[in-house]
């Protein structure tokens, strides 16, 4: 079954049939996880890099880098993945009609993710980042394997 994941969403999924797909990652970061021996994948599709200080919590967190991925990676640990078989991949992080300034929010996006592994210890097992061209992004629970598609082209990650 095709689960969708909407911008600034976050879906996890036990069930091997399922296929996790986020659909116009352009500046926004995709993230895919898999745990082969837990057999559990998520899939979170974050629009900003870093939820600003502010009063009270914050409504959405999936729509940041820096609050998003840490509650994925909570809520697969939730379901038995480990961090040292976790298998993660990224998408998008791209500069949407070649704008250049300091507000590049893709360039942004996977410069928090980056620091975000780095603390904890882990790494992305395959990424396609950057550039200028829309990406969908499917996770297949059960290989884990990463689908993406741009411009009636689609290729493994």
């Amino acid at each position: 079954m095709e689960i969708i994941v909407s911008i600034s969403d976050m879906k996890v999924t036990s069930r091997a049939k399922d296929v996790l797909v986020t659909h116009a990652l352009g500046s926004c970061l995709g993230l895919a996880a898999y745990d082969p021996e837990a057999g559990v994948a998520g899939l979170i599709h974050c629009l900003l890099p870093v939820a600003r200080d502010g009063k009270g919590p914050v409504k959405n967190p999936f729509m940041y880098v820096n609050l998003g991925v840490p509650q994925m990676m909570r809520a697969l640990f939730n379901r038995g993945a480990t961090r040292e078989s976790l298998v993660l991949k990224a998408a998008g992080c791209g500069r949407m009609m070649h704008i250049s300034n300091q507000f590049d929010t893709g360039a942004n996006n996977f410069a928090a993710l980056k620091k975000l592994l780095q603390v904890n210890d882990m790494r992305l097992a395959a990424e396609d980042v950057g550039g200028t061209i829309p990406r969908t992004m499917r996770l297949y629970a059960e290989t884990g394997r990463v689908v993406i598609s741009s411009c009636g082209r689609s290729w493994d990650l």
